[in-house]
């Protein structure tokens, strides 16, 4: 079987790592179109690379936690592929194999002129820190205002799942909240958040588990184990 999870900020929160957008649209104290836009970064490149440097550090230090490691448990079993607006690794970590990072990855960094220019990367970011042609480096991070590239793969992905599983995302953000929509119309729906938004969908095979993510990601998974 072919389970597709769509997972959210929600999934890493027991991580210890803050939720995006927590409260009045901010995260970590700033305004996110300040951190996480083209224009935050053109006119204030020293703050924005500071705050990922911050994101980055708090990342090297986090654990995946039982939701992590359920959702890499599934692949004894089955085809899993999970798609996320995460930007940690901790699916990684727990031992998923196939990722697809929507919003980008915390650990690569990109040069500013040559979006295909993507490496690996753990340490800080400084301004004057530049690529080959001359660029500033800046976090592989998709922002607010730009392309997702990897969009395409995860509609391939999700409109081929034998079952799906929505995990700690409000699924109000787009275009990630669309992808719902290219699940088979036969195919069953977990949803695991404290606070679903889903719960008045109109889909007849959804069902919703309204706590956090270790625990119901846990009786999902020994659901679709036995």
């Amino acid at each position: 079987m072919k389970i597709v999870v769509l997972t959210g900020a929600g999934v890493s929160a027991e991580s210890g790592l803050k939720t995006f957008r927590d409260s009045g649209g901010l995260w970590e104290g700033h305004d996110v179109k300040e951190v996480a836009s083209p224009e935050g970064f053109a006119k204030n490149p020293e703050l924005v690379l500071s705050f990922y440097n911050e994101r980055r550090k708090q990342l090297v230090n986090a654990l995946p936690n039982e939701a992590h490691k359920q959702l890499a448990k599934l692949e004894e079993k089955h085809e899993v592929v999970i798609i996320t607006q995460n930007v940690d690794d901790l699916h990684e970590r727990a031992g998923s194999s196939k990722v697809i990072h929507l919003h980008g990855e915390l650990f690569k960094i990109r040069s500013s002129g040559n979006e295909n220019d993507v490496r690996e990367w753990t340490k800080d970011i400084a301004v004057g820190d530049l690529c080959e042609a001359g660029y500033q480096l800046r976090p592989h991070i998709v922002w607010f205002g730009e392309a997702v590239p990897l969009l395409e793969d995860a509609v391939d992905e999700i409109s081929n799942a034998d079952a799906v599983m929505i995990i700690g995302t409000s699924m109000q953000v787009y275009p990630a909240a669309s992808l719902i929509h290219y699940a088979p119309k036969k195919t069953p729906v977990y949803f695991v958040d404290p606070n679903p938004s889903l719960g008045e969908s109109n889909r007849k095979n959804l069902k919703v588990y309204a706590e956090k993510a270790s625990s119901g990601v846990s009786k999902v998974v020994d659901l679709l184990m036995s």
